[in-house]
């Protein structure tokens, strides 16, 4: 499952970054590591782009960067 897929509410624990971009180097600084716990917050009215939380702050994240975050339950 890709983060963009996630419902409001959901918590789930990233499993993989699809991309080396340097905006994901950035957000990779920001904790938006593998292994972190993130939670959907809300989902802007056009549905781009998403409030999740992480690590005790708030990050805004654009559609097309949750489309290659991979999340999954943590088990």
């Amino acid at each position: 499952m890709f983060l963009s897929e996630m419902e409001v509410g959901q918590k789930k624990v990233v499993l993989k970054i699809n991309d080396n971009e340097s905006g994901f180097k950035r957000l990779k600084q920001l904790g938006l590591t593998n292994g972190v716990v993130v939670e959907l917050v809300r989902i802007a009215p056009l549905g781009d782009p998403i409030e999740i939380k992480l690590r005790g702050f708030y990050l805004a994240l654009r559609i097309a960067q949750a489309k290659k975050i991979v999340v999954g339950d943590d088990e």
